[in-house]
C-alpha cells in the first residue's frame, strides 16, 4: 500500500491537513542526542518504566520525587548501588514504591555505562544506530535493559528525539489493514515486518518515522 492513500485517509479523519500536521511530533535536530547526558537517559528510561501498566500522568506529577530519590540518576552510581539504598526505596513516599521496577534501574544503569564505555556516551550509541534499523535497536534494549521489551522502549526513544515508530494500537491496527504485519508487535519478526513498512514508507516519502508513525496512527477509526 502506498502511503500517500494512508496520507489521504488520515488528513479526511482530521479535518484537513493543517489539522493534521498540527498533530505530527516534530523532530529535534539529531545533535541533541549527543548533548544530552548520560543521567537524563536513565531518568528517562525509568520514568517510561514507572508509567508502563501505570496513570502516566501520576508518575509525571511526582516526578521531581523521583529525581530527589534517586539522586539525579547517575549511572555510575547506581551501576553499583548497594542493595540497602534499594530497600529504602521501598518505602519511600516520594516515588512510586513498585520494588520491581526500583530494581530495574541498576541494570538500565550498566547497560548505559557499558555503551557509553564503548562509545564515548548513551546519546553517541543513539545517534549512530539507524532508524532503518529501529528493530535492532528494540531487541538490543530489550536484551540488555530491564523491563524494556513492549512499548516502553520505544516511547523511551521518542521522549528523547530518536527519530522511530511505536507500534501503539492504532499503528498495530493499521499495518494489519495493509497487510504488512501478521506476526505479533512484539515478536522479532514482528518488529522486522513493521520496519520494513515504515522503511518502505520512509523512502516513498522522506518524512521521518515519528511522523509516519503518528499519520498512520491517525489514518485508523479509533
Amino acid at each position: 500500500m502506498r502511503f500517500s492513500d494512508i496520507h489521504e485517509r488520515a488528513i479526511a479523519r482530521k479535518g484537513g491537513v493543517d489539522a493534521l500536521n498540527a498533530l505530527l511530533p516534530k523532530l529535534p535536530p539529531v545533535a541533541e542526542l549527543e548533548a544530552r547526558t548520560d543521567d537524563r537517559y536513565l531518568s528517562e528510561i525509568t520514568r517510561c518504566v514507572f508509567k508502563a501498566g501505570f496513570v502516566w500522568r501520576v508518575i509525571d506529577n511526582k516526578w521531581a520525587g523521583f529525581e530527589a530519590a534517586f539522586h539525579g540518576f547517575v549511572p555510575a552510581y547506581w551501576q553499583q548501588v548497594p542493595p540497602d539504598v534499594l530497600e529504602a526505596l521501598a518505602s519511600d513516599e516520594r516515588i512510586v514504591r513498585n520494588m520491581q521496577k526500583i530494581r530495574t534501574v541498576p541494570e538500565n544503569a550498566r547497560m548505559i555505562v557499558d555503551a557509553a564505555r564503548e562509545h564515548g556516551s548513551f546519546g553517541a550509541f543513539l545517534r549512530h544506530w539507524p532508524s532503518e534499523d529501529e528493530a535492532g535497536l528494540l531487541l538490543w534494549l530489550k536484551r540488555n535493559g530491564s523491563r524494556l521489551g513492549g512499548n516502553s522502549a520505544q516511547y523511551f526513544l521518542r521522549l528523547v528525539g530518536w527519530d522511530g515508530f511505536i507500534l501503539s494500537h492504532d499503528v498495530v491496527t493499521g499495518l494489519r489493514h495493509a497487510g504488512l504485519l501478521d506476526a505479533s508487535p512484539t515478536s522479532k519478526s514482528g518488529l522486522q515486518q513493521a520496519q520494513a513498512a515504515f522503511n518502505g514508507w520512509h523512502q516513498e516519502t522522506g518524512l521521518p518515522y515519528c511522523q509516519l508513525s503518528r499519520i498512520l496512527s491517525c489514518s485508523v477509526e479509533s
